[in-house]
């Protein structure tokens, strides 16, 4: 009976750091959540016309006073405005179109973003040769330029799509919200190993028929099923019947949210696009890229938790009673934040 209740305790303040993490990482979000329009990334895409002549789509996030941010194209030297520029409004974001011309090309030369460094956003570059190549880029505040290579290296292709995808996943608060919950609901690392195992081969299964254009379905409603998948989770956390299929079999329900939660990275990966010339190297790398972020948060989460059960509840066991009601409350802060998200994402039909 004396080892019944000590593994019984031992659960309850694992649980208890666990769910501690997890309540702030839903406090974060909803900070997150309230600036999220100075969050959007910018979008260059340059589409090679003539040899030394490009097309150019310049999107800019707008602030909540519908204004650009205070970002600019810096081309190389000779570089020639040979088409007017075009503004107008799209959305939360303003776009510019016009072309250019450099006499020298625009191999080997640096295209950098000014007041980036600056500014609480990202951009994504894209270069599409007429030789059907795509060259891509991500820049930020710690990289606020780029130099163009034209037909990317294999190692310079996985190295940008294995960055852009370990950088993915931990800026996706759904998806993470999502494994949150799954763990919380695992419990024991054995249980965690195979839930998430579920959940990767599932979202790595529809991300690859999803970017290979075999499967395609609307991503609004993709998102709307996502935000919809963490309500029913924080449903089962706060009703917590141990005997339902989540509870006993959460593989079952990490597989199956899984599928749609692959064509969520999809989308992201389609902002960027995929190299024609390395399409297997780019997608296995984005993916591999996702993978490490997965396990880097879950690593954290859990390891985090312990060391909170270790300061924090070495000598005082949380009452079961008591961190029920803690439970509880903190599924309902994450099936508010999760349904405040479908409905936001149900107005964009």
């Amino acid at each position: 009976m004396n080892t019944l209740n000590q593994i019984t305790r031992a659960v309850i303040t694992n649980k208890a750091g666990l769910f501690i993490l997890v309540s702030l990482y839903v406090f974060q979000i909803l900070l997150s959540t309230a600036h999220a329009d100075e969050y959007r990334p910018a979008y260059l895409a340059l589409k090679q016309t003539t040899e030394n002549t490009f097309d150019v789509v310049w999107k800019l996030p707008s602030t909540k006073q519908n204004q650009a941010l205070n970002l600019n194209v810096k081309f190389p030297k000779k570089t020639k405005l040979i088409k007017p520029k075009s503004i107008r409004p799209a959305g939360v974001a303003i776009i510019e179109q016009f072309s250019i011309s450099n006499e020298s090309g625009l191999i080997g030369s640096d295209i950098t973003i000014s007041g980036l460094k600056n500014a609480p956003t990202e951009v994504l570059v894209r270069i599409q040769w007429q030789s059907g190549v795509t060259e891509t880029a991500r820049l930020d505040a710690s990289k606020t330029g780029f130099t163009v290579v034209g037909t990317p290296s294999i190692l310079y292709v996985v190295k940008t799509y294995l960055t852009f995808g370990f950088e993915h996943i931990l800026e996706g608060f759904d998806h993470l919200l999502f494994v949150a919950c799954l763990i919380f609901i695992a419990g024991t690392w054995r249980r965690i190993l195979i839930t998430i195992t579920g959940f990767t081969v599932a979202h790595s299964i529809t991300l690859t028929l999803s970017a290979l254009g075999l499967v395609h379905l609307p991503i609004i409603a993709i998102e709307s099923v996502i935000a919809l998948s963490i309500v029913f989770l924080a449903r089962e956390i706060m009703i917590k019947n141990e005997q339902t299929l989540t509870w006993r079999f959460p593989i079952a329900v990490s597989a199956s949210f899984g599928l749609l939660h692959g064509f969520g990275f999809a989308s992201a990966l389609s902002e960027i696009g995929l190299p024609q010339t390395e399409i297997p190297a780019a997608l296995l790398a984005f993916n591999i890229g996702v993978e490490l972020g997965q396990i880097a948060f879950v690593a954290v989460l859990v390891l985090s938790a312990k060391l909170i059960k270790k300061l924090c509840f070495s000598t005082t066991i949380v009452a079961e009673s008591k961190f029920r009601k803690l439970e509880q409350s903190g599924a309902l802060a994450i099936g508010v934040v999760s349904m405040y998200w479908v409905l936001e994402r149900i107005s964009g039909f």
